[in-house]
């Protein structure tokens, strides 16, 4: 087995200047986006979210992106939205501390976004609308899981997925109350482009009132 240490490799497929980037970090996140779904990328969404509890214990999993916001929303409720169980280890975590942070790893692109900010329950309404397009199957799915909680057994899971499958038989399944949707409305965004001799490319936006303020971080 090869050393661990002994792996790596030279990052060369482009650069990052500010002078390049758009001055509106949402707008410069929709570009990278487009980029990796071009690119092929399995679930470009995928996110690394990072959560902190009250005894101060940071915790980390990968969650699916599943809505930003447009140009045409107010700035200060612009973010980027993901949905999950509201009594799951992170709904709990959040209700804790509720400044997060998020990032996307597209590593054959050589690139990785960093988002910091704070985070906070979608309306009831943006929840129903984005569970009525959800697969019936995932739908069935998030009543049946108590997520996080220990269950004994594969079994006791898939039986409560047939029970509530024979429940809502031939009716329209809602929301569970306890399901929903969060937005994390960012704080400082950074852009970071792999480079030749680990001198890597970061560029940072950071709030600042309602402009962002664009510096180039040294890697």
């Amino acid at each position: 087995m090869s050393s661990i240490a002994d792996l790596r490799q030279e990052y060369n497929l482009k650069g990052l200047s500010e002078r390049d980037v758009s001055p509106e970090p949402f707008l410069q996140f929709e570009h990278w986006f487009q980029d990796a779904i071009q690119a092929g990328i399995p679930e470009p969404n995928a996110m690394v979210l990072a959560t902190v509890d009250a005894s101060l214990r940071v915790s980390s999993r990968v969650v699916l992106l599943k809505g930003l916001d447009d140009s045409s929303s107010p700035l200060a409720h612009r973010g980027f939205i993901f949905f999950t169980n509201y009594e799951s280890r992170k709904g709990k975590a959040i209700k804790d501390c509720s400044f997060v942070s998020v990032t996307f790893p597209w590593i054959s692109l050589q690139r990785q976004v960093h988002i910091a900010g704070k985070i906070s329950k979608v309306t009831r309404k943006e929840t129903e609308v984005y569970f009525a397009t959800r697969p019936r199957e995932s739908q069935l799915g998030a009543w049946a899981s108590r997520q996080s909680e220990v269950i004994e057994s594969r079994q006791v899971l898939e039986q409560a997925f047939q029970e509530f499958s024979q429940k809502f038989e031939h009716q329209e399944i809602p929301a569970p109350e306890s399901w929903g949707g969060y937005r994390l409305t960012p704080e400082r965004i950074e852009f970071w482009q792999g480079r030749v001799s680990r001198l890597h490319d970061r560029i940072c936006y950071t709030k600042v009132e309602n402009n962002w303020k664009i510096e180039r971080l040294s890697p």
